[in-house]
C-alpha cells in the first residue's frame, strides 16, 4: 500500500527511515479521511517517544512537497490525508460532513471557471464538495 510513496521518497533522494515508514503506514491506514496533524504527532510520539514535534512536522511538510500527502487548513488547525491516487495528482474531493470520508472526484471544474474569466490567468485552485455520503444516507443520516 505504501510502495508508491516509498518510490516517490527515493526518487526525491529521501531515505526511508523506520520513522518515515511508520508515518507512511499510519497515513495510508487513514487515506479515505483527513486526520488532524496533532493526532498524527500524538501517534508518532507514542511509537517513538524521543521523536521531536519538529521532526514529525518537518516530515509531513516534506511529504506534502513531494506529493505523498494532501493538506488543508480548517478552523481546528491543519489536517492531512494520504494521496488518493499517485497516478493522478491533480484531483478534487467530496467530503462527508458526518463520517469524514473522502471520495475522489473524476473531473476538475476549472475549465468552466476559466471561461468566465476571459483574459485572466488562474494560478491555483482547490475544489471540494461537502455533503452526506451514500453510506451515511443509507443509515438514515440527512
Amino acid at each position: 500500500m505504501i510502495a508508491d510513496a516509498v518510490r516517490i521518497l527515493k526518487n526525491n533522494q529521501y531515505k526511508l527511515t523506520k520513522q518515515r515508514r511508520s508515518l507512511l503506514e499510519f497515513l495510508s491506514e487513514h487515506q479515505h479521511e483527513y486526520t488532524e496533524v496533532t493526532q498524527v504527532d500524538k501517534h508518532m510520539r507514542e511509537i517513538y517517544p524521543t521523536m521531536s514535534y519538529n521532526t514529525v512536522y518537518r516530515n509531513l511538510k516534506e511529504f506534502e512537497q513531494i506529493g505523498i500527502i494532501e493538506t488543508k487548513s480548517q478552523a481546528g488547525g491543519t489536517v492531512v490525508k494520504y494521496q488518493c491516487d499517485f497516478s493522478k495528482m491533480h484531483h478534487h474531493h467530496f467530503i462527508c460532513r458526518n463520517c469524514g470520508s473522502v471520495l475522489e472526484l473524476a473531473e476538475c471544474p476549472l475549465d468552466y471557471f476559466q471561461e468566465q474569466l476571459p483574459g485572466c490567468k488562474i494560478e491555483g485552485h482547490r475544489f471540494e464538495i461537502y455533503g452526506i455520503c451514500a453510506k451515511c444516507r443509507a443509515a438514515g443520516i440527512e
